[in-house]
């Protein structure tokens, strides 16, 4: 056996901390980037926030040398005061510094199955029955239901404890009974029906859709209105009552207790229209008002020998503030791209939407299809006709008979102004649709159709269809 020394060459690909950075901060969101430069801000001593915020204040400046002047109260030689001290303090700290958390102020919103907790607790009844009603309540979903059927339940139970089938279901007549109406239900016919129940015995059109929902809630969602009134046994306007009442009914009960979850977006770019030319602009909302803290980098500059820990700060804060600008232009880039390609778009809206891929903006630009992905993705476009995600204004590319190109995004805008023009009474079916499209040079399967009206979230041509007078003993009646 041999001992020796040999030299190699050899091509790898190395992902540095600071790329890493950069392809992190590209992807993300501008909430998300906001809060990631509020983090490094407040972790890296050599980031500092934008001493200078004139260009964002919104109160009156002759009002905010006084706030920052007036004197903050403090006892001296008291560094524990008693609980009357901590109830002054807490009461007298938030006008005087403006730093305590206007939420310790607020309520908390009260959650559907502790308003249900609550009422429970006010209701007679024994010991046992009150404890199953809370598992009941426990395993209700946030809008009311519950999916889980009552055996599953019982097998859940101790066998010890003797529960059967029957007072789980008693247990859960009783959770039925609690406010608001309709909690409790497995199924939205049953829900419909606990909150018809519920309502008084004169309300008009009540015994009515008592029957529809009971026996014929499929006939009613086919808009079978003709036939409808022949099972109930009702005129035509008595119908009428009993569908406007069924539609003040809430499918979803426990939504009125469910969090809010809104998010709201913040566009990174604004598209404006300037001497007949669109244009992109960065949103200066979105930009972080963050710089390099000079007094502590001209002292890390002056210090020889320093430690590791400090060096090692300063060139991430620098990595940071290179990687925030680089993100932008980035963004900014790619937006130009985009409305260049899309120009006609914000002219003429849908229908002039042109074929665009990511691979097209990554050729033009220079870049890596992946680094084009991360920048469509999360990123919004504020414009005349609305906010938009960058990634919206790719669509794919349709061949039509004359040789030309066309969007798939601009087919499907076709198909609303189609059927938006249709007559109620003979709305068009897919087939009759691609034939129209098929006349204008855009040549579609019935089934292609059919996909992208689903995608429209557009009914079916039965569930179009509408008629003023019935015309026969199957046809539709009424209105919507």
């Amino acid at each position: 056996m041999t001992v020796g020394m040999e030299l190699r060459l050899r091509q790898h690909l190395a992902i540095t901390p600071q790329i890493q950075q950069a392809l992190r901060l590209l992807q993300l969101s501008s909430l998300e980037f906001a809060q990631e430069v509020e983090e490094a801000v407040s972790k890296n001593p050599f980031l500092e926030e934008n001493a200078d915020p004139a260009p964002i204040r919104s109160g009156p400046p002759e009002s905010e040398p006084a706030a920052v002047e007036a004197p903050e109260p403090q006892s001296a030689g008291n560094d524990e005061p008693g609980p009357s001290h901590i109830y002054e303090e807490a009461r007298s700290s938030a006008p005087r510094d403006g730093e305590s958390d206007w939420t310790e102020w607020t309520e908390a919103p009260t959650s559907l199955r502790e308003n249900l907790r609550a009422q429970l607790r006010l209701s007679p009844m024994s010991d046992r029955d009150r404890t199953l009603a809370h598992m009941i309540v426990d395993e209700l979903t946030d809008a009311g239901y519950l999916e889980t059927p009552l055996s599953e339940l019982a097998a859940l139970i101790l066998p010890e404890e003797g529960v059967e089938e029957r007072e789980l279901s008693a247990a859960l007549k009783l959770v039925q009974q609690l406010d608001p109406p309709g909690i409790g239900a497995r199924s939205l016919q049953e829900c419909l029906m606990l909150q018809l129940a519920a309502l008084p015995d004169e309300t008009e059109g009540r015994t009515v859709a008592l029957a529809i929902v009971s026996e014929h809630l499929d006939v009613l969602a086919r808009r079978e209105f003709t036939r409808l009134q022949q099972l109930v046994g009702c005129d035509e306007r008595g119908l009428h009552t009993a569908r406007a009442l069924i539609r003040t009914l809430d499918p979803r009960p426990g939504r009125c207790f469910a969090p809010d979850n809104t998010r709201y977006v913040v566009p990174d770019i604004i598209v404006s229209s300037s001497r007949g030319k669109w244009i992109a602009t960065l949103n200066p909302a979105v930009q972080p008002q963050v710089r390099l803290n000079r007094a502590y980098a001209d002292i890390a500059a002056g210090r020889h020998g320093c430690d590791a820990s400090f060096t090692r700060l300063l060139q991430e804060a620098r990595w940071l503030l290179r990687n925030v600008e680089q993100r932008f232009s980035t963004i900014q880039r790619v937006a130009d791209a985009i409305v260049n390609h899309q120009r006609v778009f914000f002219s003429y809206g849908e229908v002039a939407m042109k074929p665009l891929a990511l691979k097209d903006i990554a050729r033009e630009l220079g870049l890596h299809e992946s680094t084009v992905c991360r920048v469509t993705n999360g990123k919004y476009m504020s414009t005349p006709r609305g906010l938009f995600e960058f990634k919206y204004f790719f669509s794919r590319q349709l061949a039509t008979d004359d040789g030309g190109t066309c969007s798939a995004m601009a087919i499907r805008a076709l198909l609303k102004e189609l059927i938006g023009a249709e007559d109620p009474k003979n709305p068009l079916s897919d087939a009759e649709l691609a034939r129209l499209l098929a006349d204008q040079g855009l040549r579609l399967a019935r089934r292609t159709v059919t996909k992208y009206r689903t995608l429209m979230r557009v009914p079916s041509v039965e569930l179009r269809r509408v008629a003023t007078r019935p015309l026969a003993p199957r046809a539709t009646v009424g209105h919507a």
